[in-house]
């Protein structure tokens, strides 16, 4: 098995920016992942946010998710477990609306962390949306603005623990799934693993590595991209030692965006893939996906096209 692609955003900067969106464009045709260093992101707000993000666990959330557990008769369980996942989870939003000042338990500083991180996260999410236009051929901005429509993109953060679990070979931390959006960007535990995509059939890790960014590509990517890029299925496992913390923020469509394959890279093909990926309204991807997030996404790309024809 090849490495896992690791990209370093300086080498953007000179003479190796033609070595570097190759393998940014092989990542994105054959993985579906990739990994930042480099990112700009300063290494003193990453330990911060780490720090803040463990401890408002061990604080306010550890407990109640073994009492939750417990109550769903999880802590001993002995039968495999194929409808819930071993995690504890919060959501804050950032674009349109921001909703970090409701979340209840969160601290002053872990708020004034969250939102700068944010802004980073943002930056890195729509400069990487720019590369991916430059390798497709299509306009500087173009992804930009295939998210944006009236109501601009939506972009949120999932933060989540995965405790140490009894029965790891019963539950999964999380579920195997591909994201329902736009571009991906995870912050995750570089001493607890767990994080595994789907490759050629197989199960591969996803290195934790200390101060990187984690890329993965939603499903949207994919049907804009008439499939030249493709999400790709990943899940984590649970382990039986360490919590593994797991910050991943979703760039996304707005929810008025129309979403379907650029005309550009359609042009190319045969007439068969012309019309391989549906044209639908994201809400309504969305409102499909709530229900289907676990299974194969190739129904819920069909289920748009069936929609589309109705």
């Amino acid at each position: 098995m090849e490495n896992f692609p690791v990209i370093n955003m300086e080498g953007l900067n000179g003479e190796e920016r033609a070595a570097t969106m190759k393998k940014i464009e092989d990542a994105c045709e054959n993985w579906g992942f990739f990994e930042l260093v480099n990112h700009g992101i300063p290494i003193e707000l990453l330990d911060t946010v780490e720090r803040l993000t463990k401890g408002h666990y061990r604080k306010c959330m550890e407990q109640r998710f073994k009492e939750i557990m417990a109550s769903k008769g999880l802590d001993g369980i002995q039968t495999e477990v194929t409808d819930m996942d071993w995690e504890s989870t919060f959501f804050n939003c950032h674009l349109p609306e921001p909703n970090i000042a409701e979340i209840p338990d969160l601290d002053d500083e872990y708020r004034k962390v969250m939102k700068e991180f944010a802004l980073k996260l943002e930056k890195i999410a729509e400069e990487l949306l720019d590369l991916l236009c430059e390798n497709l051929g299509l306009e500087k901005g173009y992804l930009k603005k295939a998210f944006t429509w009236s109501r601009g993109p939506t972009f949120g953060t999932k933060v989540s623990n995965y405790p140490p679990c009894p029965k790891p070979n019963l539950i999964k931390g999380l579920r195997a799934h591909t994201d329902a959006g736009g571009i991906i960007l995870l912050f995750q535990d570089d001493k607890v693993s767990g994080l595994q995509l789907l490759k050629d059939g197989k199960w591969v890790d996803v290195p934790p590595m200390r101060h990187s960014i984690v890329v993965n590509l939603g499903d949207q990517l994919e049907v804009i991209t008439n499939g030249k890029y493709k999400s790709v299925e990943h899940r984590v496992v649970a382990q039986t030692d360490g919590t593994r913390m797991s910050i991943a923020s979703f760039y996304n469509p707005g929810s008025d965006a129309v979403i379907s394959p650029a005309e550009l890279l359609v042009e190319k093909e045969t007439e068969e893939k012309k019309t391989a990926y549906p044209k639908f309204v994201f809400e309504d991807y969305m409102k499909l996906y709530a229900g289907l997030k676990f299974q194969a996404k190739e129904p819920r790309f069909d289920a748009m096209k069936a929609a589309a024809k109705a």
